[in-house]
């Protein structure tokens, strides 16, 4: 009797070892596993038995096998089947289609048709790297962590060839041994020659490809998780082949566990090389894959009772959103509100999903906009190692379809497929884009869908679909002027459209302001950093990188606070008359504000007002959490729209101050002619100029070379129209 390959579910074993193990070794081997479904158990309830006879009954001819399990009832077994994956898997399955057999001849009177196995090996520990698998692993039980960052379409693969002779009908069915290495067609037709017939002549056998047997195959890009790529390296990448119940189960962005074979093929183009014929490419035939949801590849999935101890001691803390926010990036003096709020977006609010599909996000995004050397890049980076999930990227190294997705053509089959970008890849973590500003305005756009509705749709090359990018945008960017010009208004400072502003929950203006005691506070924390180098003492309760990793990851899986009544009323009240203020600033200065205030801010206080709650693992967001977030969006969105001087004049009224001083200068001084600083600045102080207005004007006409100083900066000339 034929027998097919691992991939059919038939015992097919060709040994790599010297010496082919005797037929009793194997039967021997088979009972084990069998003995091993029948009578494992935890407590009175046998697992994978039950598993087994539930899966038939729903026709889903698959056992999930997990690995420790077996370690812990044979461990001479579990060593077998790590170190001859390839034969020790096929006697699995061979037992695991016993096992149905037994289950199906004694539940049915009737003969019913045993369904091929497929088990699916699962495992969580002793996860290796991609860099770590090297040619002591082909052909042994590896389990690796990553990001599937391509899948292609799904391939029927032959597991029994049907073969008919041309001259006399012949039939023969040979099986297809696993892997990429193919088959061998006999070139002699195997018909018995009778007298008085003539022999069939050579290569007479033909594949009648309707009547093979075929399952379904496909074939996954798997990267390496971004936090354990070594600085300065590439991504590697690693070719996966997932056949049978595992095809379609994961799409570009999702985090895997992945148990599998490391095996090797020879490729076409190797084939072709002369030289090449030893030469094989590695790739994993995949046996099981488990999806991970939340966390990173460093935070188990699952926490044990010890660590929810740790956690819930943590959310105990008193004020903890103080001691949070104070434990982000401390190297870094003052900007207390901007790390409070990225706190809130390391927490994020609460996702919805309406009863008609509508989803709400609960992501929090956040602009930082503002001088060169305010520490934007700094809490960026801190960001990037405090979250569980995230991608750091500049906006000059960003295009479109890096952000988003592109569509890759594979050298070797010549087919598309999807390449998750940014976005998607950072699913359920953090984007963290520096010089937003000096990104091209076409690529900018590629991001507002993925920003509010946290979807990325593709229309590429013939592939339509759409990817999702749950993800928080964190972004620093510098003014149009390089510095934030005090002279203009904010929209002349923002080079932002409306579209992308209005996606921002909250926007930070951050002036570097010139204080003299401030600067010395400064002065002496940065001193005290440089001196006291990696031996500086940490602030008294403050949380590690790793516990604040940690605790962002238990908040978000087991936290989602909903608004109490009084914390809605207070919402509502706010939100009319945040509008009502909007109004009356742009009649009265006659310009639209730069940054409007829509329902997306009420839905962004919202978030800010879940995510205070989730901090402290509380259910509900009540009136303080809410209180909290109005004051958060005041300082941040709303100071930024308002945009007053320090002097509280409205940006309107002072640059009108500054065109009249800048007229008047012109029709005092001719071209040519030159006049003592002090002299001007105290006529325009005389007839009601303030201060700030006057420096400014100078400032700008000298800088436009209309105006220009002379002896010492005392006399200043008119040398320009």
């Amino acid at each position: 009797m034929d027998s097919g390959g691992w991939d059919s579910g038939q015992v097919y074993v060709r040994s790599i070892f010297p010496g082919e193990p005797s037929v009793k070794a194997k039967e021997n081997t088979v009972q084990e596993f069998f003995d091993f479904i029948q009578n494992f158990r935890d407590g009175n309830l046998f697992i994978y038995r039950e598993q087994l006879r539930a899966n038939l009954a729903i026709g889903k001819p698959v056992l999930r096998i997990e690995i420790l399990d077996l370690s812990r009832y044979d461990a001479i077994l579990f060593q077998k089947l790590l170190n001859e994956a390839p034969e020790m898997t096929a006697m699995f399955e061979e037992a695991a289609y016993i096992s149905a057999k037994n289950m199906i001849v004694n539940t049915t009177e009737k003969q019913q048709t045993v369904p091929r196995i497929q088990v699916e090996i699962i495992s969580n520990s002793n996860t290796i790297s991609l860099r770590e698998l090297n040619s002591s692993y082909i052909s042994k039980l590896v389990c690796v962590s990553g990001i599937v960052i391509g899948a292609s379409t799904l391939s029927s693969k032959a597991t029994y060839i049907y073969l008919q002779c041309r001259s006399c009908a012949h039939v023969k069915i040979i099986p297809v041994s696993s892997g990429f290495s193919g088959i061998q067609i006999p070139r002699y037709c195997e018909k018995p020659v009778t007298q008085g017939s003539e022999k069939c002549p050579i290569d007479s056998y033909e594949i009648i490809p309707d009547k093979c047997i075929f399952i379904d195959q496909q074939t996954l890009k798997l990267q390496e998780l971004p936090d354990s790529v070594p600085v300065g390296e590439l991504p590697r990448h690693l070719v996966m082949s997932a056949d049978r119940n595992l095809v379609n189960q994961v799409f570009p962005g999702a985090r895997v566990t992945v148990t599998g074979i490391f095996s090797v093929y020879q490729s076409k183009s190797a084939s072709k090389t002369q030289g090449a014929i030893a030469i094989r490419n590695p790739y994993l035939r995949v046996i099981g894959m488990e999806i991970i949801k939340t966390g990173n590849s460093s935070a188990s999935k699952n926490f044990s009772p010890e660590e929810e101890k740790e956690m819930l001691a943590i959310s105990r803390i008193p004020n903890i959103y103080q001691v949070f926010s104070d434990s982000i990036a401390p190297s870094i003096f003052g900007n207390s509100d901007i790390k409070k709020s990225i706190a809130c977006l390391l927490f994020g609010g609460s996702k919805k999903v309406l009863p008609d599909g509508t989803r709400l996000r609960g992501d929090i995004n956040v602009l930082l906009l503002g001088d060169p050397g305010t520490a934007k890049s700094q809490l960026l980076k801190f960001v990037e190692k405090a979250a569980p999930i995230s991608i750091y990227t500049s906006g000059k190294g960003s295009s479109a379809a890096g952000l988003t997705a592109s569509v890759i053509k594979d050298p070797s089959t010549r087919e598309l497929y999807l390449e998750g970008g940014a976005m998607v890849l950072a699913d359920g973590g953090v984007v963290c884009i520096d010089e937003f500003d000096k990104m091209r305005d076409e690529d900018r756009v590629a991001i507002h869908e993925a920003m509010e509705q946290q979807t990325i749709s593709i229309a590429k090359a013939g592939i339509t679909t759409v990817l999702n990018a749950r993800s928080s945008v964190l972004a620093a960017a510098n003014p149009v002027f390089g510095r934030y010009d005090d002279s203009k208004a904010t929209a002349d400072n923002i080079d932002f459209q409306t579209s992308i502003l209005s996606r921002f929950d909250c926007i930070f203006i951050v002036k570097d302001e010139h204080d003299e005691a401030r600067d010395r506070t400064i002065a002496e924390h940065v001193l005290q950093v440089h001196a006291g180098g990696a031996n500086q003492t940490s602030v008294e309760g403050e949380l590690t990188l790793d516990q604040m990793s940690r605790y962002i990851t238990y908040c978000r899986s087991s936290c989602a606070p909903r608004l109490t009544a009084q914390a809605s009323e207070r919402l509502g009240s706010f939100f009319v008359n945040m509008r009502g203020q909007i109004s009356r600033l742009e009649r009265d200065t006659a310009e639209r504000s730069a940054i409007p205030i829509t329902v997306r801010q009420l839905e962004a206080i919202i978030r800010l007002s879940e995510s205070l709650a989730k901090m402290a693992l509380s259910p509900v967001c009540n009136v303080e959490h809410v209180e909290e977030a109005i004051r958060l969006f005041r300082v941040s969105t709303m100071h930024a729209a308002q945009s007053t001087t320090v002097d509280g004049i409205t940006y309107s009224e002072f640059s009108k101050e500054i065109k009249k001083i800048e007229n008047d200068i012109r029709r005092r001084l001719p071209i040519g002619s030159q006049l003592p600083v002090k002299v001007l600045k105290s006529d325009f102080i005389r007839q009601g100029y303030s201060q700030n207005a006057i420096e400014q004007t100078i400032f700008a006409l000298v800088r436009q070379d209309t105006l220009q100083y002379k002896n010492h900066r005392h006399i200043i000339q008119r040398v320009g129209a």
